[in-house]
């Protein structure tokens, strides 16, 4: 078994208006994650890559949009995200 790497899990951070509010109200932070990582996956890459505490993670699926170039119609790729809620007073720096 390959040493658990959290490089491989955590793909980018999801910074929006919507995810910037959950950070300041909930403190909880949007990544997007690789399509096979499960819960325990993500909350040990978040805790090993941010030296943070982790709660509760709840993941989502994003659907693809249709996308259109003259008369060729196609898909974007789906994407896997989980929301990592933190223990009161940790915070990542995600800027």
């Amino acid at each position: 078994m390959p040493e658990f790497n959290p490089v491989f899990i955590l793909q980018r951070p999801v910074v929006t208006e919507k995810t910037t509010g959950s950070i300041d109200h909930l403190n909880a932070y949007v990544f997007q994650v690789a399509p096979r990582a499960n819960k325990i996956e993500i909350k040990k890459a978040v805790e090993k890559q941010f030296n943070v505490k982790v709660i509760k993670v709840n993941t989502r699926w994003k659907q693809g949009k249709m996308k259109r170039l003259g008369k060729t119609i196609g898909r974007t790729s789906p994407a896997k995200e989980a929301i990592v809620t933190l223990r009161p007073g940790d915070k990542i720096d995600v800027y």
